[in-house]
Parts: C-alpha cells; structure tokens; sequence
C-alpha cells in the first residue's frame, strides 16, 4: 500500500497540504478520530484564570523518535486558543457522563503514549472547544516498518535477480499476438516486469511480538476512539471512472493500494466477468435458434390451428367455463424460444463452464500468489484460551433454532404468494369483463413475481443482521472464524431466500393438482393452481428473470450507490450541527483529506460483495437451462459492478487496513458446490420441467411415422364431464349440453377404459425415461468435469518450474552466504591462534577460548552448508 509506486496520474488529492504533518514532510501513515466532551470547571471568587496558552504539557514527538516531556506542539485552529484551567479553581463533583470522558481521555493518552513508546510519531488536533470532533495523525518512521517487518516475517527483497522463464514456440507467437490485440484495453499505468523477478528471503527472528496496550478495535468498540483508518491517495483515473469500463483492470495497483484481500477480490470478479463472455455468446445463439425454429415447431403449430377442436376442462370451480387450447397459443410460442434441444446442449455447456472457470481462477489464483510472494504465507490461529463445548452450546442451539425459524419464514412467505395466486386467479376470473378474464394467468404471474421479488429484498436484509447477531453469540475465537460462519449462515439464509419461489415453480407447481373430479384443494372452494398449457418452463423463465434482474438493479446497484450517499449526507448534517453550535462566525477552515475521509462510510468486509456474485453465479449456473440469456445480463451487470465497486471503495468508503491473503478463503468452496448442485438442478429442469422427455419418448416410441405430428393429442387425456362434482361444474355455460368430454394434460387411462383415470403406461414409461436422463446427464456432465480438471493442472508449467528455480536460486544465495561466514571465522581463527604465539598470558588466554569458539562456529556453518547442499 506504499503509494511510492501509484502514478502522479492516479492521486486525486494534494500530497503536500492533505496527507503529511502540518508544516512537515512527514507523511500521514495512519489517522485515529474522536469525539471529546470538556468538564468545565468553577472559579473562586478573586481568581483570574491566567493568559491563553497554545502548548500543552503532553508527549513530543521528534523525528529522530525521541520522546520528551512538555513540549507537544498542538494544533490550534486560526486565531484561537487552548484554554487551561486556572491555578485555584475549583472543580465541581464529577457526574457520570464527566466520569465516563474522563476514564475515556485517560486510554486515549494511555494508548497514544504506547504508541509513542513503540517509535511512531504522532500530531494532535488541539482540543480548544468544549466539544467537538478531534485527529490524532500518526506517521511510521522506516525503522519502526523495518522492525515490525522482521517481526512479522515479510519477505526482504535481496540484491539478487534472475530471468524468469517464458514460453516458446507457438505459445510464445500467441501471447504476442494477443498482447498487441489487447493493447488498447490495457490500464495507463506502470506495468510489473515480468520478465525479471528479485529474490526474495524472510529476515527476522521466532520472536512473538506481545502488544502490550489496547488494541484499537477494542478502543473503537468501547467508544474511546470513533474511526481508525489510513488515508485515501485515491486510485481513480485509470480504474474507478465508468469511461474505462472496457479496460482491464490495474490488479498489481490494486494489491499495493488496498492489500492483497481485496485485490484477490477484484482479481476474481475480473475473472468472472471474462468467463462470461463466451456463455452469453453461447446463450444467445441459443436463445437466436429458438426464434429461428419457432414456425417450425409442430406441437406449437398444433396448439395454435383452431380446426383442431381441443375442448379443455375448466380451470376453476362454477365461474370458469370450457375453453379451447388454441387460446393458449402465444405461451406455447414463447416456451419454444427456452424450451428447445439447444437448450440441453447449453445446459452441459455451462456445467463445463463452470468447471473450467473454477479451474482457471485456481491457476490465476497460483500465479498471483507467485508474483505477489503469497506461496510461503500460513495463517496462524489462536489456540489459547478456546471455549469449551459447555459454553458454545447456548450459541449454537440459538443458531439451529433461529435459522430453522427463519427458513420457516421463507417457506411461509413463498406460500403466502401461492395463496395469493390462487384467490386472485379466483377473484378475477369472476370478472364480466372478457379481457380480464381472458389474462387471468399473465396478471397473476407478473404481479406474484414482484411481490416475490419485494419480500426477498426484505427478507434479504433482515437475514443479514440475524446472520450477524447470530455470529456474535456463537463468541469465535478468530476473525477467520467469525468470518467463515458468519458467510456460511449469511449464504445459507439468502440462498434459500432467493431461491424457494424459484424451486417452487420449477419442481412443485402443477405437480400436486389431482385431476377433474378429484382436484386438490388448499382452501374450500380454491384449487391448486396448474401449469400454462405450454408447461411451467416459461413462467420458471419470467420468474427467474424478474427476481435475477430486479435484485440486480435494485439491492446491487441502487441500494449500492444510495445507501452509503444517505449514510454520509446524514453524518455530514450530524456533524455540521454540531460544528456549527461551536464555530465563529468568522472562522473559516478548509477541510484536509482526514476530515473529509471521515466522512467516509466506514469499510465492514467482502462479504457483501461476493455475496451478491455468488448468489448471481447460482442465477447464471442453476436454472441456465430455463433462462439461457442469464449470462448475458449477468455480463451487462458485472462490466457497471467492477467499476461501481471500484468507486464505491475509493470514493464513498474509507481506506481499508490492508490484510494479507492466499485465496479468497470458504467462497472458492461455495462456488465448487454450486457448481455441482447446478448439474443436479438443470438435469431435473431438463427432465421433468420441460417437455424435452415426452416429446423425445414419443418422437421414437409412439409417432406412427417418426414425426412430432399428434404429440398434443397426445399429451392429452379425456375427462367425461358427468364426473364432475356437484357444484363444481360451469355455471351458464353455452357450451354444456354439446360437450360430453373435456381434455386435461396428464398420462391417465380414458373414461372408457377399465382402470379410468388411473396412470397410464405412457405415464410410467415417460417417468422412467425422465429418471434415466437425470442419472445419465449427470454422470456425462461430471466425467466431462473430472476429465477437464485433470486436463487443466491447478499450477500452471510456468510457475512450477519458477518456483523450484527460486527454491534453487535460494540454496545459492544461502550457501554464498555461509560461505562468506566461513571465511571470515577462518580469517579469525588465524587472528586469534597469531595472538596465542605472541601475547601476554591474558592475551594467549582469551585468544585461546575465541579460537575455540570460533572453531565451534566454523563446524556449524560447515554442517549447515552441507545440508544445504543435500538440499
């Protein structure tokens, strides 16, 4: 994060007046910001307070480091004053807010004085109102970094270069011509050299450094300190600006700027957003063969010819009449557009999509670690100190019971729609008005989808803050803990919550409906409702569509860019009040880069941003085969997210401490189990949502002549309408006394027949041949996966090879300086046995015992280098 290596170009802010000590050189590494609150105090009658001072007896800091009493220059606004207490006034009797800011003015200096005392130099504001806003600006000289560096065991680079191997032969034309290519879509900033890497060694010692003051997320949480934050050099030019939004991001820049968590972050979104640039090219000539194929379709062609006279049976109880499927002639259209045998082709294409995307951002991941020398970093956890079983067992049973309830609550929420599906198709089919009635389902499904829709956005913020609460009772021990279960319940919550009305319609709706005469009911006199007579994959389709798109739009683009302007318009106004009570009228002072960082939403994680990525990735992956434009607005989504994400973290959010990285942790699992459950999901979509089985069982089992001609007849069983129950038949239908059977979409043996309105034998042949595409699409699609990710390696050739040239590269370097060791106690040894010949007795007696000290020396450097050079 060291900003010596960001371009002028990049910085959005004067270096000189807003990031450095007032009047100093000194750089402004670091800004701790509290709210003060002063105890006024009584004078005694015949006292005068003395003259204004503008010093305080306080800790100086110099830039040596030295440290000395009395003489810390404050920073006084223009033309005021810090006032002192005078000498004999006398104090009134604290209450218990003056009790409460004086035990927080104590840690503060307490903790301002350790920082002192560990060599960091500090600038205060000066405290010369009676309440008011106040910086305390710290600046990390070079030996404290060294120091702390050794500590920490961060790689020192070394003196020593070497080439870094690159690809020959046809690998090599390619690389080149895709470089010139890609030229224009490159970053203007100073690019990394990848052609030379310095070799870099850990320096340091197995010394644990022991805090021995608070630490400041402690100071933070108890109201001692308001913020703790690094200032903004804001990386803006070249990233954040939505003009560059078809550039390549500046990863490398990224890392130094904010850590490499974030820029791990960032690196995958790119990523992401790259892959899914071939599935939406994929899924538009898929959704193109649709429309070009939809005259053609024959079941389409048979439900549209009104000659072919198929009387339905009534969708509803009295109010509803007969009706004839020529009506439902553009839901069989459109459902030709998803419904389709290309739709099967993109389903195992984006099940090996996905498997490659995986498998690709493995390799990016690999190569990002060896250029950011990530390969040697462990993560260490607290052992000490682990809570026992006994006192867990409280969090945990809170966990399991809450989030069951709220599972529940989703469950209740998606059929809380259902019902209301159900009694509006009811209410409306009332309705005298013919075109009313004659869009009953179209009304229904578009108004249950945005009602669905508003409930999850709801519900999606509320499960959040129980996923949070619900964390924090559980007391882990670890930030990676209370991170990875904190994602674990956060996720499953929303999972759930974006997708029950989605699984809903693809696997429950129209399963559950009995037959004429024999219908299910969930409340007297209202049935369960059915599928469009085209099947429900188009309304699977409309839903997928509505929830993906509204959720995008509105809680990852409004909400992201609304939210945190409001949270800062109402904190600006806070603190405007507040300065305003106590400023002149004549005063006037330009703000500095950590007043107006301040005002910055403070940074809570990543987990809201991969959140939003991982639910649209089960969008894109899960359901593709009913929606196979999903891609392509996943794609138009993300190309605005990476440069809203980029503004939001440089532009509305304040400097995050920077944290070091490997990977991006439990999200990398996630995605592997989505993208397996995917498989699953489009498999039974395929199956048993869409029509693909029984119009290929009856293309080469049942068609007399191996067409698609009579496959609406039948899909299509009778029903005698005398069957029907009492008061469940059409009331003042012109149609009655003229029909004697009605036709429902089901595999049921005729009225006619023995076992009437049984399961018929196409039925079970159909169901059967549904089970086995699941189990064969299933294990095609994994073998095509095992078969990719053993292609693929995880380490790509060029950076094993590199990494094991290092490792060489680095035995060298030690052995040269055992070596050098080896010689120079050699040239001692020689010293000391010249000064056992010709010195006093003293002189001969110590030489002896450094010569044999020496000696010592020489034989574990020796055997070290030997070790070395097994190695």
């Amino acid at each position: 994060s060291n900003p010596q290596y960001l371009p002028n170009h990049l910085w959005a802010v004067d270096s000189v007046s807003g990031m450095h000590f007032r009047g100093s050189k000194r750089k402004v590494d670091y800004v701790l910001a509290y709210h003060y609150r002063k105890r006024l105090a009584q004078h005694q009658q015949g006292t005068s307070p003395p003259e204004p001072m503008n010093r305080a007896d306080s800790m100086a800091v110099f830039s040596n480091g030295e440290t000395r009493k009395g003489h810390l220059e404050l920073q006084p606004d223009s033309g005021q004053h810090i006032p002192q207490e005078p000498l004999g006034a006398q104090v009134i009797e604290l209450g218990p807010l003056d009790a409460l800011e004086e035990e927080k003015r104590l840690q503060r200096e307490e903790y301002e004085h350790n920082l002192v005392a560990a060599g960091l130099e500090i600038e205060k504001d000066a405290e010369n109102k009676s309440q008011g806003l106040s910086f305390v600006r710290i600046h990390a000289p070079w030996q404290v970094l060294s120091r702390e560096a050794e500590l920490h065991k961060i790689k020192m680079p070394t003196k020593k270069m070497y080439a870094i191997k690159e690809e020959g032969g046809i690998l090599k034309k390619l690389n080149e011509i895709w470089c010139k290519l890609t030229e224009p879509l490159q970053p203007q900033v100073p690019q990394e050299n990848t052609k030379m890497k310095i070799l870099q060694i850990v320096k340091g010692n197995e010394e644990s450094y022991n805090s021995s003051f608070y630490c400041i997320s402690t100071l933070i949480a108890n109201n001692v300190y308001d913020a703790a934050y690094p200032l903004h050099d804001l990386l803006y030019q070249e990233w954040a600006r939505y003009g560059v939004f078809y550039k390549f991001q500046p990863i490398d820049l990224i890392r130094k700027y904010f850590g490499e968590k974030i820029g791990l972050y960032f690196a995958w979104l790119g990523l992401y957003t790259e892959f899914l640039i071939p599935s939406s090219v994929v899924g538009i000539f898929v959704f193109l063969y649709g429309c070009i194929t939809i005259e053609s379709d024959i079941p389409s062609k048979e439900m549209c010819d009104q000659r072919n006279a198929f009387t339905m049976c009534p969708l509803c109880d009295k109010f509803c009449d007969y009706w004839n499927l020529s009506s439902a002639c553009a839901t069989a259209r459109a459902s030709h557009l998803f419904d389709n045998p290309a739709t099967v082709f993109f389903s195992i294409f984006m099940a090996l999509w996905a498997t490659m995307f995986l498998e690709q951002w493995k390799r990016l991941q690999m190569r990002l670690s060896y250029f950011w020398d990530l390969t040697g970093l462990e993560e260490e956890e607290d052992e000490k100190d682990k809570l026992t079983w006994n006192d867990r067992i409280p969090g945990y049973a809170a966990n399991c019971g809450l989030i069951f309830f709220m599972i529940m609550l989703t469950f209740s929420a998606v059929f809380g729609v259902i019902v209301y599906r159900i009694t509006t198709a009811a209410a409306l089919s009332f309705s005298t008005n013919e075109t009313t009635r004659s869009n009953i389902r179209v009304t229904v499904t578009a108004t249950a989808v945005i009602i669905n829709l508003i409930v999850i956005l709801i519900l999606d913020e509320i499960y959040g803050a129980v996923a949070k609460w619900l964390t924090e009772i559980e007391v882990p021990k670890t930030e990676k803990a209370f991170e990875e279960r904190l994602i674990l319940k956060a996720f499953l919550l929303k999972f759930v919550n974006s997708y029950a009305p989605i699984f809903y319609v693809a696997f429950f709706k129209g399963r559950f409906v009995g037959r004429p005469g024999h219908y299910v009911y969930v409340f007297d006199g209202y049935r369960m409702e059915e599928c469009a007579p085209g099947g429900c994959l188009m309304e699977l389709c409309i839903q997928l569509s509505i929830i993906m798109l509204g959720k995008q739009l509105i809680q990852n683009n409004l909400f992201e860019i609304g939210i945190p302007k409001l949270k800062k318009l109402f904190r600006k106004l806070k603190d405007g009040r507040t300065e305003l009570k106590e400023m002149n009228t004549n005063q006037s002072k330009d703000p500095q880069q950590w007043d107006l960082d301040y005002s910055l939403e403070p940074f809570t994680g990543l987990t809201p941003e991969y959140m939003e990525m991982i639910i649209q990735f089960g969008f894109v992956t899960l359901f593709v085969a009913s929606f196979p434009l999903a891609p392509l607005f996943a794609l138009l989504n993300n190309i605005i997210e990476v440069r809203l994400d980029a503004k939001k973290f440089v532009t509305e959010l304040r400097r995050p401490d920077t944290v070091r990285a490997k990977d991006i942790g439990i999200w990398y699992n996630i995605l592997s189990g989505i993208g397996k459950l995917s498989v699953i999901i489009n498999a039974f979509v395929i199956a048993v949502t869409s029509d693909f089985i029984p119009r290929l069982m009856y293309q080469y089992a049942y068609s007399q002549n191996g067409t698609m001609h009579g496959f609406v007849n039948h899909t299509l069983s009778y029903f005698n309408v005398s069957h029907l129950k009492a008061g469940t038949q059409p009331e003042n239908s012109p149609f009655a006394q003229d029909i004697l059977f009605c036709r429902f979409k089901d595999y049921r043996e005729p009225p006619w027949s023995p076992n009437q309105y049984e399961f018929s034998k196409q039925y079970w042949a159909v169901l059967s041949a549904r089970l086995a595409f699941v189990i064969l699409f299933q294990n095609l699609v994994m073998f095509l996966s095992v078969l990719v990710d053993w292609m693929i390696p995880d380490i790509p050739k060029d950076i094993s090879e590199q990494i094991k040239k290092e490792k060489s590269v680095l035995v060298d370097f030690f052995l040269k300086e055992e070596h050098e060791k080896l010689k120079l106690i050699e040239s001692f040894i020689t010293r000391d046995k010249h000064k056992h010949k010709s010195g006093t007795k003293d002189q001969r007696s110590r030489a002896a015992s450094f010569c044999q000290f020496n000696q010592s020396q020489k034989g574990s450097v020796a055997s070290f280098s030997s070790q070395h050079t097994e190695v």
